[in-house]
């Protein structure tokens, strides 16, 4: 039996950079292939009237602290050393979630995907200025120029409204989440809870 589980994901999160890395193995071992969804996080807190951890607990003393060593500790338990964190964050992502509607309808959205999300948290590039867009996508093989300018297709700026819209009338709420047929887990710390849901599923 084939399940089905949805990504919903927005480059400027780290913890869906995180999940990004790790899914491949959930794939492996469930036999279960991911399908991404781009959503703009933006948009989604709008919608739903959240905000970022950074707002969120900017006045809780020791918070932001703690979910930092939480990051710290889940790069170590799974063997993530390539992420850094970006000095330009927040990022706006605008640009470059239109550019995943873009890819994903001319076919090269896995090469698209594993050149962003590094420029966003490997390389801690400024991923929201136009040339260093093109740049980091002409740098994986792609035509960054044509991607760039695809995202001022109305068709392709209404597509990720919708993908936001179908993201919150699902339950989301923010990115990384996960829907493995109609349930719905938020989180990187989450991803076991996915894994089992898959296999209870299946």
């Amino acid at each position: 039996m084939t399940v089905p589980v949805e990504f919903h994901f927005d480059f400027g999160s780290p913890n869906a950079y995180l999940c990004h890395k790790l899914i491949p193995q959930i794939e492996g071992r469930t036999g279960t292939k991911f399908s991404y969804f781009p959503i703009l996080l933006g948009g989604v807190f709008k919608l739903t009237n959240n905000k970022s951890p950074m707002e969120q607990f900017a006045g809780v003393m020791h918070k932001r602290d703690y979910m930092q060593k939480e990051t710290d500790r889940f790069r170590r338990d799974n063997n993530l050393t390539d992420y850094a964190s970006n000095p330009h964050f927040p990022v706006n992502t605008v640009q470059t979630m239109r550019g995943a509607i873009v890819a994903q309808g001319e076919g090269y959205f896995e090469a698209y995907v594993d050149a962003v999300f590094p420029g966003m948290w490997e390389q801690s590039l400024k991923m929201d200025e136009a040339a260093v867009i093109i740049q980091t996508l002409n740098s994986a093989g792609l035509d960054g120029n044509h991607i760039l300018e695809r995202t001022q297709d109305p068709i392709i700026k209404t597509a990720l409204i919708d993908n936001t819209n179908r993201s919150v009338e699902k339950g989301n709420f923010g990115s990384p989440s996960f829907f493995v047929g109609e349930e719905m887990f938020f989180g990187k710390d989450r991803l076991d809870a996915v894994e089992q849901e898959i296999n209870r599923q299946a």
